[in-house]
């Protein structure tokens, strides 16, 4: 038996994308499906990031506000940042507020300034599993929080000094970018991220 329920529309879905109409876009357009890119990849980790302790629906309602306020999530410019933009951080209500978090967004620009244009991208990529060793989860129960691939990504990531993103993080990171797929066997994004 599936966890997967209806929606308004008839389709079924995960049932966490259910709650909200900001869930239902995000579910069935976004999340699961590939992301590549340094500056797309880095943005979702430091989304992940400044989720942790709290609702994805508080970070996904901000969105907006946390690209404007760390500049598009472009590297090259996050990594400029001072001490004076931090503290602007800090007092910026379309965020959330966290000195840790907000330091650690900036201090991985900069050491992403480092690295070479695509590295981020092969990086994370690389931890990707062979889809065909993951059956489709049928309830929630059988999706994971962490997984070797993401406690591995976690490790390798921390090697590289970026901070912030432990195996859980890694992981949540590894479900919205589409490394794995996590929609439910019934739902009806499943098919629709590769």
């Amino acid at each position: 038996m599936s966890d997967a329920l209806k929606g308004s529309d008839g389709a079924l879905r995960c049932p966490w994308a259910l709650s909200t109409e900001d869930y239902v876009t995000y579910h069935d357009e976004e999340w699961g499906r590939p992301v590549h890119g340094d500056d797309e990849l880095y943005e979702r980790l430091c989304l992940e990031a400044f989720q942790s302790g709290l609702s994805w629906i508080t970070i996904l309602r901000r969105r907006e506000g946390f690209r404007t306020a760390f500049a598009g999530f472009k590297i090259s410019e996050v990594a400029t940042f001072t001490d004076a933009d931090k503290e602007r951080l800090l007092a910026d209500p379309g965020i959330i507020r966290n000195r840790a978090k907000i330091e650690a967004t900036v201090a991985n620009a900069r050491v992403l300034t480092e690295w070479a244009p695509g590295e981020l991208d092969e990086l994370i990529w690389s931890f990707a599993p062979d889809p065909t060793t993951r059956p489709a989860p049928k309830a929630l129960a059988d999706v994971p929080a962490v997984t070797d691939e993401s406690k591995a990504l976690s490790k390798a990531l921390k090697k590289q000094g970026i901070r912030f993103v432990g195996p859980t993080t890694a992981y949540a990171l590894m479900q919205a970018c589409g490394l794995v797929n996590d929609h439910l066997a019934d739902c009806v994004a499943r098919g629709a991220t590769r």
